[in-house]
């Protein structure tokens, strides 16, 4: 699992795993996911992120429930 954030373009992009993607679709204004040949989930963009939240990514960011591998 992969987590990119893009500052500029402020967008969050969760990728679930690295299967090719097939298709996109926005299931809501500005929520996209994309699609793998057996139709799963395996990437998730979020859009304006900043508005979305009233606050700056870097403060947004917690984990938890990380296992080291």
């Amino acid at each position: 699992m992969k987590l990119h954030y893009d500052n500029q373009a402020d967008a969050l992009y969760l990728r679930l795993d690295d299967s090719k993607i097939l298709e996109s679709e926005e299931v809501a204004p500005g929520i996209i996911l994309d699609f793998n040949e057996k139709n799963q989930v395996v990437g998730v963009e979020m859009l304006s992120l900043s508005k979305r939240t009233g606050a700056r990514v870097p403060d947004l960011v917690e984990l938890s429930g990380l296992v080291p591998a």
